[in-house]
C-alpha cells in the first residue's frame, strides 16, 4: 500500500486525497507553514504555482527519491491571458530542476476538482488523469492508483510534454472563468 503526502487541503488536494484513497493509499496532508516530515512516498503539489519555490526551499532534501506530482497551472490569474514561466518551459521542469533528487511528474492539472470526485466529464466521459514524467516507474505508480479508484490514466509521454499539459490546463482554466465550459465539465479523453 503507497501513502500519499499531500501538500493543499484546498478543493483539488481533497479531490486528489479522495481519489487517491479510493486507490488504496493511506494519505498525509501538509497545509501552509507545516513543518512536518513527509510519509509519503508520493508526495502531490495541490499548491498554487507561486508556493513551489518555498517547498523546493523547505522540503527540498526531503525529496530525494520520492515521486513528486506537480498538479500547478502556472497562469497569470490577474489577467487570465498568459502562462507565466518561459516559453517552452513548464512549472513541473522548473520545480525538477530545484529538487533534481525527486522523481516529478506533471499530473491532474487537467482536471477540475468536480470531474475528479464524479469520475465524470460533463457527466458522460470518464475522468482521465494525463501524467508525464520521465521515471516510469513513478508513472506506473500513480496511474494503477488513479485507475484503481475508477478513474482512467494515460502516459502523456517525458516531463518536457509538461509545457503541453500546462497549456491545456491553461486553456481550460480560461474556458470555465469565461463560462464558456462548467467546472464539471473540460476535456475528456474518450478511445
Amino acid at each position: 500500500m503507497s501513502t500519499v503526502t499531500i501538500f493543499g487541503k484546498g478543493n483539488m488536494g481533497q479531490a486528489i486525497a479522495g481519489v487517491l484513497a479510493r486507490g488504496g493509499a493511506d494519505i498525509q496532508h501538509i497545509g501552509q507553514g507545516s513543518t512536518a516530515q513527509i510519509e509519503g512516498d508520493i508526495v502531490i503539489l495541490a499548491v498554487p504555482y507561486g508556493a513551489l519555490a518555498q517547498i523546493a526551499a523547505d522540503f527540498g532534501d526531503q525529496l530525494d527519491g520520492r515521486t513528486v506530482v506537480d498538479i500547478t497551472n502556472p497562469l497569470d490569474f490577474e489577467t487570465f491571458d498568459r502562462l507565466v514561466v518561459p516559453v517552452g518551459s513548464s512549472a513541473a521542469a522548473e520545480f525538477a530542476s530545484a529538487v533534481p533528487g525527486a522523481r516529478v511528474l506533471k499530473a491532474f492539472n487537467t482536471t477540475f476538482a468536480a470531474t475528479l470526485a464524479s469520475g465524470k466529464v460533463g457527466g458522460q466521459a470518464l475522468t482521465t488523469v494525463l501524467i508525464a514524467g520521465d521515471d516510469a516507474a513513478s508513472k506506473t505508480q500513480l496511474s494503477e492508483l488513479i485507475t484503481t479508484a475508477g478513474l482512467g490514466a494515460i502516459d502523456a509521454g517525458s516531463l518536457s510534454r509538461a509545457h503541453e499539459l500546462e497549456a491545456l490546463g491553461f486553456l481550460q482554466l480560461t474556458l470555465a472563468a469565461s463560462e464558456k465550459i462548467t467546472w464539471t465539465g473540460g476535456f475528456g479523453v474518450i478511445s
